[in-house]
């Protein structure tokens, strides 16, 4: 399902290039290459938008499509919790041993309210299960309304949060973070994910990901991921089609 999608910006700032993606609020420049951050938030949104599309167009009498959309629903419910989660406990708390050494009260407050984000968003992503849940399980009208109000409150509740964060908090990260702290950051991301995703993980993330990050990201990466990546995307599109026949 990947599409080649208008090609990225890059904005040589300090030490390497960063990576703006279509939909990306801001690029924090620094030292620290973002790459993978900001896939993750284009993966994320790309995902949203198609959600919208489909709880609007697919028709109630799809039952199959419903069940496919309810159980793409919960994957990428949980490759968001796994992203959270590697923030909670492995870029927020290294950032707020700056910010207070540095006595700066914004960016504690800053990191305070990216917490705090995270546990809004969090209960709206349950809200969206149960109302897939209920659509799969008895596709009406009225079970698609309750439907589209959870998902655009999620949507513009994680809109918000990756922009705050583009815009605040990866600024942020590039000031204060030094380059060891970045990469056990990196290293602790790449293990925030079980095995057992990653024949989702890998080409959800790179689904309609431009040409040029696309190679950037595949370059970065381990070789065995290239052949991963080809091995699980026909898989992945497949499901993928199941799931958005109407967007």
């Amino acid at each position: 399902m990947r599409k080649r999608a208008e090609a990225p910006t890059t904005t040589t700032t300090g030490q390497l290039p960063q990576l703006t993606l279509p939909l990306q609020s801001h690029t924090a420049e620094g030292p620290h290459d973002q790459t993978g951050m900001y896939v993750m938030h284009h993966a994320l949104r790309r995902d949203f938008v198609h959600f919208v599309a489909a709880v609007q167009s697919t028709p109630v009498s799809e039952h199959d499509v419903w069940t496919a959309l309810e159980q793409r629903w919960d994957r990428f419910a949980d490759v968001l919790h796994h992203h959270h989660k590697a923030e909670d406990d492995h870029l927020w708390p290294v950032l707020l041993q700056h910010a207070e050494q540095s006595g700066s009260q914004e960016d504690q407050q800053l990191l305070a309210d990216m917490a705090a984000e995270h546990g809004r968003i969090d209960p709206a992503l349950k809200a969206c299960h149960e109302a897939f849940a209920a659509m799969s399980e008895h596709p009406c009208e009225d079970h698609r309304k309750a439907l589209e109000t959870r998902v655009a409150e999620a949507h513009v509740g994680l809109l918000d949060h990756l922009a705050h964060e583009e815009g605040q908090a990866l600024p942020m990260l590039q000031r204060t973070l030094s380059e060891e702290e970045n990469q056990r950051f990196e290293k602790a991301v790449g293990k925030a994910y079980p095995l057992k995703m990653f024949p989702f993980l890998l080409p959800w993330a790179m689904d309609e990901v431009p040409d040029d990050a696309y190679e950037r990201m595949r370059t970065s990466v381990p070789p065995g991921y290239s052949l991963m990546l080809r091995l699980f995307s026909p898989r992945y599109q497949r499901g993928e089609k199941r799931a958005f026949r109407y967007v």
